[in-house]
């Protein structure tokens, strides 16, 4: 069991509030990633849930049980760090051990569980090694490793991948993503990268100054944003968001659309731009474009090589039928 549930926490430092009134439920075995801007926060929220800051008012239950104000240690949950923290003078086996020789666990427990854990994480030809002889995922799995053999009713992570450089970044990603679904166990998961949060969540926390602007599936939150906020937020590129009067025509504030919902052509189209910098990815090309009638660039996705340059004249034309609409607060319009 993971259910954890979060009943009108706040959170204050002195005079400022930076968690004002929170509800929150995470079913069990769920991957909940909280996303959001740098100070949003997401790391607060989490270590709330951890116990490692105390609520300011509210309620924190793990399996219906109230554990407000129950210390980290028996909360059953199971954190793993921005830094890997391992002890630098013992091996992998004694750095995943540690937890639970602390907890008093029996030895022939203790192996059998650091046994399972390195092969889940692909560690077992690394025990005997020490942290200073592995590669940065190779640390990150075994403090992950550490966190595993406590068996835990949650995992929470904290960032733990921003250390990485990016190739290891997908490779962790889907070590992560692979081991949730053998686990089934719920997982925390808090990260500033949207393309984390879009490929490794079941359910996406979107997070700004401390308010949740919006709960869904990373494909809920593309296909209809709650608000601007979430539109410019959740996506890659982010979504194009237009006000002025081409909006106007439609009868709202502002107006949306994706850079794959444009369709771009050298002939004709709705919106007429130059093209400003061209992004060759191989398999896609973005295309910056100046529009007059717009003050940012817009930015559009054309599939494999698309045969523009620099300063070049295209036309745009967005798909009517994924432009978002949002009132002068910046709420969605059904």
């Amino acid at each position: 069991m993971g259910q954890i549930k979060l009943e009108q926490v706040t959170k204050s430092f002195g005079p400022v509030e930076v968690i004002p009134p929170l509800d929150l439920t995470i079913g069990d075995g769920e991957f909940t990633v909280f996303v959001g801007p740098s100070g949003c926060g997401k790391s607060t929220l989490l270590r709330l849930i951890a116990g490692l800051e105390d609520i300011t008012s509210g309620t924190i239950r793990i399996d219906g049980q109230d554990a407000t104000n129950v210390p980290p240690a028996k909360r059953g949950l199971a954190m793993v760090f921005q830094s890997y923290a391992l002890y630098p003078h013992m091996s992998v086996r004694k750095n995943i051990a540690f937890p639970m020789r602390m907890a008093g666990i029996p030895e022939d427990e203790q192996n059998r569980r650091i046994e399972a854990a390195a092969t889940a994480l692909n560690l077992t030809d690394y025990l005997e090694r020490r942290p200073g002889q592995l590669s940065g995922g190779q640390r990150q799995r075994v403090a992950i490793g550490r966190a595993i053999v406590r068996e835990p009713a949650a995992f929470l992570f904290d960032e733990p991948l921003s250390n990485l450089d990016a190739a290891l970044r997908v490779g962790m990603r889907l070590e992560i993503s692979e081991l949730h679904k053998r686990l089934a166990t719920t997982m925390i998961y808090v990260t500033h990268d949207q393309v984390e949060a879009m490929t490794m969540a079941d359910k996406i926390v979107v997070l700004q100054a401390g308010v949740i602007e919006q709960v869904g599936s990373p494909l809920e939150l593309y296909r209809a944003p709650r608000n601007v906020f979430v539109a410019g937020f959740i996506g890659s590129p982010k979504m194009n968001l237009l006000s002025g009067p081409e909006a106007e025509k439609h009868g709202v504030h502002t107006i949306g659309i994706r850079p794959e919902h444009t369709a771009i052509s050298t002939e004709s189209g709705t919106w007429e731009g130059t093209v400003g910098v061209a992004e060759h990815l191989g398999s896609d090309t973005f295309l910056h474009v100046q529009c007059p009638q717009f003050a940012e660039p817009l930015t559009v996705r054309a599939s494999g090589e698309f045969p523009v340059q620099y300063g070049d004249r295209i036309f745009l034309t967005p798909d009517p039928a994924h432009l978002h609409r949002f009132d002068a607060a910046g709420l969605r319009i059904a």
